[in-house]
């Protein structure tokens, strides 16, 4: 299971570089929607055939999957379940954890494998993987130091004072 942590901070340049990776990953799994979703249930990033979808509910869902088959890792002695895998008539459903923080969610149907999906979210995972150590090193440098490139750095006391008088 996900464990405890702060909410994620996302920066333009992390969030540019995790979509190169999921839309690459939805091109080489030959996949139809990719999605990352915090542990907390709140969509990162999504890529893919989502228009007809409500990736906010399918976010929050696979978060509670993941939680719930923690849950069921631990009665039986386990750590975690890092891959999770559900079966339809149509469409199939691959989740795995990245780097203990994050959760991808990959969608295919019969125009890919599991096979492939699996080989190329192993590639994927340990990229996407680097991104997020450096996306955690960037907030915790950030939150040792406040205001260094913050959009607020800027705004004096005497700002919000002119702003609400």
């Amino acid at each position: 299971m996900l464990g405890p942590q702060s909410s994620l901070v996302m920066y333009d340049e992390e969030y540019k570089r995790i979509m190169v990776l999921i839309e690459k990953l939805i091109r080489e799994s030959n996949s139809k929607v990719i999605f990352l979703v915090d542990k907390n249930g709140q969509l990162i990033a999504a890529t893919g055939e989502t228009e007809h979808l409500d990736t906010t509910s399918l976010a929050s869902l696979t978060a509670g999957n993941i939680a719930a088959t923690g849950g069921l890792a631990k009665l039986i002695g386990e750590k975690e379940f890092s891959i999770l895998f559900h079966e339809g008539e149509k469409d199939n459903i691959h989740i795995s954890i990245i780097g203990g923080r994050v959760i991808l969610v990959v969608i295919f149907d019969e125009r890919s494998s599991l096979g492939l999906v699996r080989l190329r979210v192993k590639k994927a995972s340990k990229e996407l993987e680097v991104v997020f150590d450096d996306l955690a090193r960037k907030s915790e440098s950030h939150a040792e130091s406040p205001g260094v490139d913050s959009p607020f750095a800027e705004i004096t006391d005497d700002d919000i004072d002119n702003l609400f008088n």
